[in-house]
C-alpha cells in the first residue's frame, strides 16, 4: 500500500480525533465521579441541617412548656 501525501493527512487527523476522543471520555468520566462525591455532600448535609432543625424544634417546644418565649435572651439583652 503506497501512502499518499493526502492518506497521511488523514491518518494524522483520525489519530488526533482519536486522541481528544480518549480526553473527553476520560473528563466526563472525572466529572461523573465529582458530581456523585457531591451529591453525597448534599445529602450529609441535608441530614445534617434535618437535624440541627429537630433540635431547634424540641428546644422551642421546651421552652413554650416553660411559658417563656423562644427567643434568644442574650441576643435580645445585647441588642439594646
Amino acid at each position: 500500500m503506497i501512502l499518499t501525501r493526502d492518506t497521511s493527512a488523514t491518518i494524522r487527523k483520525v489519530t488526533t480525533m482519536k486522541e481528544r476522543l480518549s480526553q473527553l471520555r476520560t473528563e466526563l468520566e472525572k466529572g461523573r465521579q465529582r458530581l456523585e462525591l457531591l451529591d453525597r455532600e448534599r445529602q450529609e448535609v441535608r441530614d445534617t441541617m434535618l437535624r440541627i432543625s429537630g433540635a431547634i424544634r424540641v428546644l422551642e417546644e421546651l421552652i413554650a412548656q416553660n411559658g417563656q418565649p423562644a427567643s434568644e435572651p442574650e441576643l435580645v439583652a445585647a441588642s439594646a
